[in-house]
C-alpha cells in the first residue's frame, strides 16, 4: 500500500471507538467506527481495528501511525488502549501520540479560547483544564465550582464518541510532526478500588 495510513482508538469512556484516516492531506479519507461499551473493550478494540482495516483493503502492518486517547476517564479503558498503542507502535516501528481528553474535546467543539474543557469525575465532581494565553493546569472541581468558570464551557459528555475518536485521531496526527513521548495513561486522581480489608496471611517461619 501507498497511502499514508493514521490509526486512532479510544475506550476512556462507555464506548469502543476507532478511527482511520489514509490519503494526503489534499485528498484525505476518513471513517470511525464506535460501539457502546461499558465493558468488554479488551476483547473488542482489536477486532474493531481490524474489521476497519479490512474493510479499506489494509492490514495492521499498513499503519503507518498510532494516536489513542489516555484520559482521563475509565481507568481499565485507558490502560487497555494505551497498552495496545504502545504495543502496535512497537511492534510496526511507527511513531504513536497520546492525546488527552482536555485536547480532543477542545479540537472537537472548534471553539475560540477561552475556554474550559469538563470532563465528568466520580462523585459528581469534574476534571477540568482552561485553555487560553496561558493554558491552566488540569483541576478537579465540586459541582459549585462549575458555575464560577470565566469562560464558555465544552463538557466531553456532550460530544459523540464518533466526534471524539476523530479529533484524537486529528491532534495526534498533527502532533506527529514533532518527536512525541510514548503514549502514557493520563490519570487525575486514584483509583476507586479500596485496599483489602483482610489481615495479611501469616508468613510462617
Amino acid at each position: 500500500m501507498t497511502a499514508s495510513v493514521h490509526l486512532a482508538f479510544d475506550t476512556t469512556a462507555a464506548h469502543c471507538a476507532a478511527a482511520l484516516s489514509w490519503g494526503t492531506p489534499a485528498g484525505e479519507r476518513f471513517e470511525t467506527r464506535c460501539e457502546p461499551m461499558a465493558k468488554g473493550q479488551a476483547e473488542r478494540l482489536l477486532p474493531m481495528i481490524e474489521e476497519l482495516l479490512a474493510a479499506h483493503g489494509f492490514a495492521v502492518a499498513d499503519v503507518a501511525s498510532v494516536s489513542v486517547g489516555t484520559g482521563p476517564g475509565n481507568f481499565t479503558g485507558i490502560r487497555i488502549a494505551v497498552a495496545l498503542a504502545r504495543g502496535l507502535a512497537l511492534g510496526l516501528g511507527v511513531p504513536a501520540a497520546g492525546v488527552t481528553g482536555f485536547h480532543a474535546a477542545r479540537h472537537a467543539a472548534a471553539r475560540q479560547d477561552p475556554l474550559w474543557v469538563l470532563i465528568d469525575a466520580p462523585r459528581g465532581q469534574v476534571y477540568a483544564q482552561r485553555y487560553g494565553a496561558e493554558p491552566g493546569l488540569p483541576l478537579i472541581l465540586g459541582p459549585e465550582a462549575v458555575s464560577t468558570l470565566d469562560a464558555p464551557v465544552v463538557r466531553l459528555a456532550d460530544l459523540s464518541a464518533d466526534r471524539i475518536v476523530r479529533a484524537v485521531a486529528e491532534v495526534g496526527r498533527a502532533g506527529l510532526s514533532t518527536p512525541q513521548p510514548r503514549p502514557a495513561p493520563f490519570y487525575l486522581r486514584g483509583a476507586d478500588a479500596a485496599p483489602p480489608s483482610d489481615p495479611p496471611p501469616v508468613i510462617l517461619p
